[in-house]
């Protein structure tokens, strides 16, 4: 008789079944980043000054639309 028949399967499965989930839920440190500084905004939006040597920039007021599809094109696969 071999060493391994004295065993039935499901004692054998059981035992395997319960290293691998032993195994598996050991618990990974979860990993915490923490700086050195302090929020003291308050919550609030920090506006800085303007630079008196910045280039002006004036922005189009053109309505954003969509371009319309039509019948016969076909919408590109990504491929």
């Amino acid at each position: 008789m071999r060493k391994f028949d004295e065993h039935p399967p499901r004692i054998t499965l059981s035992m395997v079944a319960t290293l691998a989930v032993a195994a598996c839920s050991q618990a990974q440190e979860e990993k915490s980043y923490e700086t050195d500084v302090v929020d003291e905004s308050g919550g609030e939006l920090i506006v800085t000054q303007p630079d008196p040597d910045a280039v002006p920039v004036d922005l189009p007021e053109t309505e954003m639309t969509n371009v319309p599809v039509a019948d016969g094109d076909q919408l590109p696969s990504g491929d």
